[in-house]
């Protein structure tokens, strides 16, 4: 019998990406200018940095709503200090920052320690899904 606590687990979890990675799972900046999103279910990209405070009363959040959301969207989080090309390519100035990507069509960027509803309104609106039952 094949264990899928593994599987169950890693879609309820946020994912630290750095640069490469993010070219790998998300969108390869170096070599297009023209947005190309490589992922398969909508993103939400943390851009944060580990001295910044309003960055560590969002992280909880982001970890819940990842928890609550499951496999239905997934979080990764961008260290700006150790990630400095994706953050660039980005424009990232201030932080925290977030980058809302739908399956399909454009990112949407949004800047500040957002509430959890402004994330769950933003979840719906920018990335199509609908809140689940237990957060409703």
């Amino acid at each position: 019998m094949i264990n899928l606590s593994a599987f169950s687990q890693t879609a309820n979890e946020v994912i630290h990406l750095d640069d490469n990675s993010f070219k790998e799972k998300v969108f390869d900046f170096t070599n297009s200018k023209e947005w190309n999103f490589k992922g398969d279910k909508p993103v939400i990209v943390d851009f944060y940095a580990t001295w910044c405070g309003p960055c560590k009363r969002v992280a909880p959040v982001l970890e819940e709503l990842q928890k609550e959301y499951g496999q239905d969207i997934q979080i990764y989080k961008v260290d700006t200090d150790k990630s400095p090309m994706v953050s660039g390519a980005f424009g990232i100035k201030s932080i925290p920052s977030f980058l809302f990507i739908p399956v399909k069509g454009k990112p949407t960027m949004a800047q500040g320690a957002l509430p959890k509803e402004t994330f769950v309104k933003a979840i719906k609106d920018v990335l199509g899904v609908n809140a689940p039952e237990s957060i409703k």
